[in-house]
């Protein structure tokens, strides 16, 4: 295990609302003892005790998403706004964990594109972890740095998605980090495979004999991955309107889902076999040659609750001339025994009228319905609730009326609270070394391989910018659900 982890980026919301939490939530876990240490690097002008009274009071607003005693969401970053007001509902253990986190960081300023400050950062014994909390601009120019400064021996390193913005960036990218590092200590975390409720699609799928043998295009028709979300820009102008929609949640998150959902059964969940059938699940896709498989949209002024919205052209920071997508939803099919004639459904949109954040695994209709059943049969449905956590089976049986009346039926289950927040799971991963939960370099390039047909068709103007009300159920045409 590492012992040592330095932030590049401490000050930055990312920091702030996760990774400070996550450590305090391994602390209270005793996943940390006191040999570990963290060192905090940022451009700002503040010394040990101030950044140690800064981390305090951010772990101590933000704990409530790491402790699960006390409340058990672990939200997508993008959902960091309308959760700000949970401010000091972390229990006393998690507290407690903050604050020797916080006690024990170390401030360093530096301009972490330069190698000779950089250098100091990573001075001490053994190797290190570098978590790069950085606008993904900068990963070049920090990558050249840290190669020049040279990193100890067994270090790790540690990036937030988007990989790349395109795939010839993300292949340049991987070449510059092959240069620092060996590939299994290259970290592309993408928090979305430390959420409890994937692990729970993982093992839901792998581990019941009801499920494994009917997990084919033979009997599923389509696979909608879903986040759609009743937040809006909430601030992040700088970072989502140069990227939007398709590149912030489909080409990542959603991606790595339905490699999950996908993917032959690996002989074991270790970083080789996991990741292995997940890259084979990318490299099925069949190309996007049909841009009506695609839509794309923003939204206008409306109303979300009791929130007037306004639209996404006139928000702080946004640049119209963009035209940024605020939804974003492609079809795909993949090329394989197990899943050609199954659609599956990448969708994300943000300013909806209510959040439905799940995977949606849609069977066939039933091949015969005898005579004398009263009613529809609707196609069975099982859900995997992503944020809350939930389970939900949709199902056919007989009313309270006649006995050959049919019914719908929904069976739902929730689990009970993870033992760690999603960037506690990364986190403890980087400083164990293990990969299996990271994106392997010829993933994030496989993913952009598989965007790059809708990024073309949507640039030559293929494929309508729509528009939709904030508060509504998204752009006309687009799946309910």
């Amino acid at each position: 295990m590492i012992h040592r982890l330095v932030i590049f980026g401490a000050t930055g919301d990312l920091s702030a609302r996760y990774l400070l939490p996550g450590l305090a939530a391994l602390r209270a876990a005793g996943h940390l003892g006191d040999a570990f240490r963290l060192v905090c690097v940022d451009r700002a002008d503040w010394d040990d005790d101030r950044f140690r009274r800064w981390a305090a009071d951010q772990i101590k607003r933000h704990a409530d998403h790491a402790d699960h005693a006390d409340h058990a969401d672990h939200a997508d970053r993008a959902d960091h706004a309308g959760r700000a007001g949970r401010a000091g509902r972390a229990g006393p253990r998690i507290l407690d964990a903050g604050r020797a986190v916080a006690a024990s960081a170390r401030y360093r300023r530096a301009d972490v594109t330069s190698a000779a400050e950089v250098a100091a950062t990573l001075a001490g014994d053994g190797p290190v972890a570098v978590y790069l909390a950085l606008p993904p601009g900068l990963f070049p120019a920090v990558a050249t740095a840290l190669h020049d400064a040279g990193l100890p021996p067994g270090s790790r390193l540690v990036l937030e998605k988007p990989f790349g913005v395109d795939l010839d960036s993300a292949m340049r990218l991987n070449r510059l980090l092959a240069r620092l590092v060996p590939e299994q200590a290259v970290f592309r975390v993408d928090h979305f495979l430390a959420m409890t409720s994937v692990q729970n699609l993982l093992g839901g799928r792998l581990a019941n004999r009801l499920l494994e043998p009917v997990w084919n295009s033979t009997h599923i028709a389509a696979v909608d991955i879903v986040w759609d979300e009743s937040l809006t820009l909430e601030g992040r102008a700088a970072y989502y309107d140069g990227v939007g929609a398709l590149k912030d949640m489909l080409q990542s998150h959603l991606m790595q889902l339905m490699c999950l959902v996908a993917m032959e059964p690996p002989a074991s969940l270790g970083e080789r076999d996991l990741r292995d059938r997940k890259a084979d699940v990318l490299r099925s896709v069949r190309p996007v040659t049909d841009p009506r498989r695609t839509r794309r949209a923003r939204y206008l002024a409306g109303r979300i609750g009791d929130r007037q919205v306004p639209a996404y052209a006139d928000e702080e920071g946004v640049d119209p001339a963009r035209r940024t997508e605020t939804f974003a939803e492609v079809e795909l099919e993949l090329d394989s025994p197990r899943w050609s004639g199954t659609t599956f459904r990448l969708r994300s949109g943000k300013a909806l009228a209510t959040d439905r954040k799940e995977v949606a695994v849609r069977f066939r209709p039933v091949p015969h319905l005898p005579a004398g059943l009263a009613g529809e049969a609707l196609p069975n449905v099982l859900r995997f609730g992503l944020d809350p956590e939930s389970l939900a089976l949709d199902l056919t049986t007989a009313g309270s009326g006649a006995a050959n009346a049919l019914a719908p039926l929904t069976l739902t289950a929730r689990k009970p609270p993870p033992e760690l927040p999603a960037y506690g799971r990364l986190l403890l991963d980087v400083l164990l070394g293990n990969a299996a939960l990271s994106v392997r370099g010829d993933e994030a390039e496989a993913s952009w391989r598989v965007l790059e047909p809708v990024m073309s068709a949507w640039s030559r103007g293929l494929v309508p910018l729509r528009e939709y009300p904030a508060g509504s159920a998204g752009p006309a045409g687009a799946d309910a659900g």
